[in-house]
């Protein structure tokens, strides 16, 4: 019998992440919830958080099942809020409607929830079920984890290289390696991020729009992030006569004219004291601006400055299935790089994908480089 019923937790917690996904580019900075109500081994209501400033996915839920709630048992894909914010807490909405037991893969790493949902379900009565698919829930809300605990964005560094690491012809000539497929992975995964960060060489070489073009729907637009220490964007360039419709934030170390002329264009330029780079300053003014996550495409200087600062949650290389070779061709990762193979970034939970003639290698740095 426990067999059975463990099976069917497994069974429903699966369903509230799958639910929990659907709010992926409507949810940040919030994380994405999913909730399944289940009576008598019968789902009778299921709900998923949208950002709608107002409903949770518990009380969607709840309201689906209405009064068939009672004694029933509630499966959430993240601790369910005690505190009152914009929303009244949902545990109260899961100890009024009867929920009988609750099943929760993981804590909220919100200060302000840790641990207090679960508590005052435990309080009512309820059961409490914590752990079941914790490490799948967790990797569903990485970002929102990440902005929690590191009080800084989920950083996601995508490249595209040849199969001998090299991401372009020359640094001064504009290459795209990438199959149609995998182009098409690049704006899935954009929907998935707050912005899109790139190095002021890259705006002079390839123009780039920066955009999530990806078709699905979206709450706030694809904030766009130049590095550009020595204020080198070109005025014509497509970031920036498009910067009052999307927007635009350029950090440099340079003042004047060049960055006055920038702002008349509705770009935000913000002053970096310890130049372009100084990665912890840009990723803690993306912080205050709600920012929970950012897509960093490149090009070498920015991957090997992430790289060097330790500053990589997730890694990406779609490999093209040619050798451009050379010694003028630039290599993906620029910066100190490793002196000795200890310092080497180490990837776990390694995926590999096929995308046409293209293979994906994604990973996660081991810490302790990641910080």
């Amino acid at each position: 019998m426990e067999d059975k019923q463990k099976l069917r937790d497994v069974a429903y917690s699966e369903r509230a992440l799958s639910l929990a996904s659907r709010g992926i580019g409507l949810v940040s900075p919030n994380p994405l919830v999913g909730c399944v109500i289940v009576a008598n081994n019968e789902i009778v209501g299921e709900g998923y958080y949208t950002y709608d400033g107002v409903t949770h996915a518990e009380v969607i839920a709840l309201d689906a099942a209405g009064e068939k709630a009672r004694g029933a048992t509630a499966y959430v894909s993240l601790e369910p809020h005690s505190h009152h914010g914009k929303t009244p807490p949902c545990t109260e909405a899961l100890i009024n409607a009867g929920i009988a037991r609750v099943v929760c893969p993981v804590e909220d790493p919100n200060p302000l929830v840790s641990g207090k949902g679960f508590d005052e379900l435990r309080a009512a009565g309820i059961e409490v079920v914590t752990g079941l698919l914790e490490k799948e829930a967790a990797a569903l809300n990485e970002k929102f984890f990440c902005w929690h605990k590191k009080r800084r964005p989920f950083v996601h560094l995508k490249l595209a290289a040849s199969l001998d690491g090299r991401i372009s012809l020359s640094s001064s000539v504009s290459t795209y390696l990438s199959s149609d497929e995998a182009r098409n992975r690049v704006q899935a995964l954009r929907h998935e991020y707050d912005a899109i960060l790139v190095g002021g060489s890259t705006v002079a070489v390839d123009d780039p729009s920066l955009t999530d073009r990806s078709g699905l729907p979206r709450r706030r637009p694809l904030v766009r992030v130049v590095l550009d220490g020595h204020l080198a964007t070109p005025f014509e360039s497509k970031l920036v006569q498009t910067a009052r419709d999307v927007p635009t934030i350029v950090f440099t170390a340079e003042k004047g004219e060049a960055a006055e002329k920038l702002a008349s264009a509705g770009v935000e330029v913000i002053f970096c004291e310890h130049g372009g780079h100084d990665l912890d300053f840009v990723l803690s003014e993306l912080h205050k601006r709600e920012l929970q996550s950012v897509l960093v495409e490149g090009g070498s200087a920015v991957a090997g400055s992430f790289r060097d600062a330790g500053l990589i949650d997730k890694l990406s290389i779609i490999f093209a299935p040619l050798v451009i070779g050379g010694d003028d061709a630039p290599t993906a990762f620029a910066g100190a790089g490793a002196a000795e193979m200890s310092d080497a970034l180490q990837l776990s939970r390694v995926a590999v994908s096929l995308l046409g003639r293209d293979i994906e290698v994604t990973g996660y740095p081991e810490t302790p480089l990641t910080r």
